[in-house]
């Protein structure tokens, strides 16, 4: 199974490109479906992103590898848009794009900014399973 990925931006309609090849379509975000993900205990990663981010771009291939992993197949992705949802990166208190935020259910269980190494960005999701 696909991990799921949730878009909030202006992009949520447009479709993403996997690590396995699969296209699925993005689910827009809410603060609801960000709450019931929370409440499920589900292992969570908001990406702050944009589109003209070169380490954005650079994480991107390698959070697709990770996330096509099984051990992070229940992983539910939330892709935060840096320029478009400044009310939400605030929400977060994120300060610049490229931050990742992974959350074991309702915790945040770490954090970080600027990151390109594939074996950090692994051990940081390692901690929301």
């Amino acid at each position: 199974m696909t991990p799921r990925r949730l878009l909030l931006g202006a992009f949520a309609a447009a479709p993403l490109l996997f690590g396995s090849g699969a296209v699925a379509a993005g689910t827009a975000y809410t603060p609801a479906a960000f709450a019931v993900a929370q409440k499920a205990g589900k292992p969570i990663l908001v990406h702050i992103t944009a589109p003209w981010c070169t380490t954005c771009a650079a994480q991107k291939p390698i959070l697709a590898r990770l996330e096509a992993e099984p051990r992070f197949k229940d992983l539910q992705v939330f892709d935060v848009d840096f320029d478009s949802r400044r009310d939400v990166v605030k929400r977060f208190g994120a300060t610049m794009q490229s931050t990742l935020i992974p959350y074991r259910g309702e915790t945040e269980v770490g954090r970080s900014a600027g990151e390109t190494k594939p074996e950090a960005i692994s051990a940081l999701l390692d901690k929301a399973i």
